[in-house]
């Protein structure tokens, strides 16, 4: 302070060069903490939260990437399967999970995207509450149906469910799963009353088709396809806008007699919204990583799943433009959470 100011305020302030040493400390202290979580992350067991059953598609994937990120970071990557409400349970739990990087959630298209407007009361915001860090895969979803059923193609199931309203059941993973909106979708365009009977998981919804207790399902790919080799479900036809690698003579259902028709899944990580930065950055990198080594590639690819990766904003942006398609649909087809 110079000497006018000394006079004017009546004191005077001198700096003691101990001060100095003091403000140096607090400064390097404050850069070295904001590098610090990425230098020692991780010390300990990373969670992943996979919000639905064991034995599922989601748990497939979950499971293969997690084996190679705990090999990555030189700890266990556990899964912990946290079923219920189409994934919003789980989800919500991460959501409220310490912001450290130890809590790690395998999303939705159900959790993260519809649940938005199918969930109202499901305590979190996806785009708030949630850093993204990478999309997982895309998956192909599969129409299948009991071979007891008479249908051989899209139009003949259609005219089946014309000729029989409110008498045809579909299987989902839950509500406002993507077999869920699959489902709805396909009665809203092809103008059909089919019962929706959502179920815990894939798994449970499968094991119910094969016995018969429904009819149909929009089932994903990675659990489907060895039923539909051995003859105990018949597939009609691919969900998505484009055929499928994995069964390239399956047509679409718009190119069976639904044009317009394009329902596909995906998965993706996320992690609690103040998880540092620089964690965020290397899980990103480390998945993505992960995703296009050629194992893992060739194992997710072999059952319908297509690896994706890329930066974390690009998987936010792809967060935000399915919950505004999806919230189209879930006003216009009046979707309720059963």
């Amino acid at each position: 302070m110079n000497k006018n100011a000394q006079q004017r305020f009546g004191c005077s302030f001198r700096l003691h060069p101990s001060a100095f040493i003091l403000v140096f400390i607090a400064a390097f202290s404050s850069v070295f903490a904001s590098s610090a979580p990425a230098q020692t992350f991780p010390t300990k067991t990373v969670r992943m939260v996979v919000p639905f059953p064991a034995g599922g598609p989601t748990d497939i994937v979950g499971r293969t990437i997690g084996q190679k990120l705990g090999e990555t970071l030189g700890q266990p990557v556990v899964i912990d399967n946290r079923a219920g409400a189409g994934g919003v349970i789980g989800t919500e739990q991460v959501a409220k999970s310490p912001p450290d990087g130890y809590s790690l959630l395998l999303g939705s298209i159900s959790g993260l995207a519809v649940a938005m407007s199918l969930y109202p009361n499901r305590g979190y915001d996806s785009l708030r509450d949630f850093a993204p860090v990478t999309q997982a895969v895309t998956v192909t979803n599969i129409l299948v149906v009991h071979p007891a059923l008479p249908v051989r193609n899209v139009r003949e199931l259609l005219a089946l469910a014309r000729a029989k309203p409110g008498m045809l059941n579909y299987a989902s993973s839950g509500s406002g799963t993507v077999t869920h909106l699959a489902g709805e979708l396909f009665k809203t365009l092809g103008h059909v009353n089919i019962v929706h009977v959502p179920f815990k998981g894939g798994a449970p919804a499968l094991t119910a088709l094969m016995s018969g207790e429904v009819q149909m399902s929009y089932e994903n790919s990675l659990i489907v396809v060895p039923h539909i080799k051995s003859g105990k479900l018949r597939a009609l036809a691919v969900t998505g806008a484009q055929r499928s690698k994995l069964m390239p003579e399956l047509p679409t259902i718009a190119e069976g007699g639904l044009p317009g028709y394009a329902a596909s899944g995906w998965y993706g990580f996320v992690v609690p919204a103040a998880v540092p930065k620089d964690i965020v950055a290397r899980l990103t990198a480390d998945i993505t990583r992960i995703l296009h080594m050629p194992d893992v590639v060739e194992r997710l690819s072999g059952q319908g799943a297509e690896p994706v990766g890329g930066t974390a904003e690009q998987f936010g942006a792809f967060i935000r433009s399915e919950i505004e398609k999806w919230t189209r649909l879930v006003k216009t087809a009046n979707m309720k959470a059963d």
